[in-house]
């Protein structure tokens, strides 16, 4: 009666660490996506951002080229 009752702790406690191990994965991917949210909202501002500078540059170039 001893080893089932071993067997069957042992069990339960792999679980047990399975389940608190889990519980970590899933907090990590969620920082992730938050974190990988952040850097494409920064990424979608920069490209907005290179998109303004660069108009002005355009209209200069296309003077240039007419001339």
């Amino acid at each position: 009666m001893l080893w089932p009752m071993l067997a069957l702790a042992l069990a339960f406690c792999g679980i047990a660490v399975l389940a608190v191990l889990s519980v970590r994965v899933y907090a990590e991917v969620r920082r992730l996506a938050r974190q990988v949210s952040a850097s494409s909202e920064r990424i979608t501002r920069a490209a907005e951002d290179l998109e303004r500078a660069s108009a002005p540059l355009g209209s200069t170039v296309d003077a240039l080229r007419r001339q």
